[in-house]
């Protein structure tokens, strides 16, 4: 079993040294557990050239069967009562999804699994793909278009409605039909440039001849949300964000006609090569759970 771990973490990270100090073995300790692994099977599992390490066909083949036998075996050992799942899981996130996904459910994930910790990371979607690529993370979860790959996973996806919104004593408050210009003479408080749906919003302006200037911009929607709710401007904000403001009538949604459709999804992404560990299954599952 451990030369399958060593096995798959090779790959992971296309390194024996950095594979050898994620396991805390020595290099020739992995180069060993390869060996001995390929021996064992009596196929080549690497191809080592110019430093570089890359899978053989037959590696490629025996890819996905170790991650089945790895999680099967963690399974075996979860039933057992042999051990909970412990460890770090490292996941980019969209900043608007960071603060409303853990805000109020964090206490309920750290109850249920104490010995799981998460390193969230807010990150562009380019960023994400670029750690995801390069093993800095497990996984991804992207407020943005929706993403497809063959290089890639999706664990979870759901479409996002994107809103207007503002106060109910807003001038525009009352209007039975608002012109996207007529919104660009009053205070705008958007996240930040070239992020998801703002970035979006520029591109749809922009193709029109318009431009936002911003009274500010900021990634933390809760701050957004707030000076919102003391009748301080308009935002364009996705719908979980203001839902309870809309729903309670602290916000209200605008009827923006000339609108289109942004076509932004939620979704939970990692790579396909990525072994899925008993950790970073409760991780995926829990989230999942949330959106039920």
């Amino acid at each position: 079993m451990k030369n399958l771990e060593t096995f798959v973490m090779v790959n992971e990270l296309k390194s024996f040294t950095q594979a050898a100090q994620r396991l805390g073995f020595t290099q020739s300790t992995v180069s060993f557990q390869i060996k001995q692994l390929e021996n064992e099977l009596g196929i080549p599992l690497f191809e080592r050239i110019s430093h570089t390490v890359t899978l053989t066909n037959e590696g490629q083949k025996l890819l996905p069967l170790a991650h089945q036998i790895l999680r099967l075996w963690a399974e075996a050992g979860h039933i057992a009562g042999n051990t909970a799942p412990a460890g770090i899981v490292r996941i980019a996130i969209a900043e608007s999804l960071s603060s409303w996904q853990f805000h109020s459910h964090f206490k309920d994930f750290h109850n249920r699994y104490p010995g799981i910790r998460l390193k969230l990371i807010a990150a562009s979607t380019d960023d994400m793909f670029q750690m995801l690529g390069q093993n800095q993370v497990d996984i991804v979860y992207t407020l943005d278009r929706r993403i497809y790959s063959h290089h890639y996973r999706t664990a979870l996806e759901a479409p996002v409605n994107i809103h207007f919104v503002t106060s109910p004593h807003h001038p525009l408050a009352k209007a039975k039909k608002v012109d996207i210009e007529n919104l660009l003479d009053y205070p705008l408080l958007l996240t930040e440039k070239n992020m998801s749906y703002r970035a979006i919003l520029d591109e749809i302006l922009a193709a029109r001849g318009l431009e936002t200037t911003p009274a500010m911009e900021t990634g933390d929607t809760q701050l957004i949300c707030s000076l919102l709710r003391q009748d301080i401007g308009i935002s364009y904000l996705p719908e979980f964000v203001v839902q309870e403001d809309l729903a309670n009538g602290r916000l209200i949604s605008l009827p923006v006609s000339d609108m289109p459709a942004p076509g932004i999804w939620r979704q939970l992404l990692y790579h396909r090569n990525k072994w899925i560990s008993p950790e970073l299954t409760c991780v995926i599952e829990y989230l999942k759970e949330q959106q039920a």
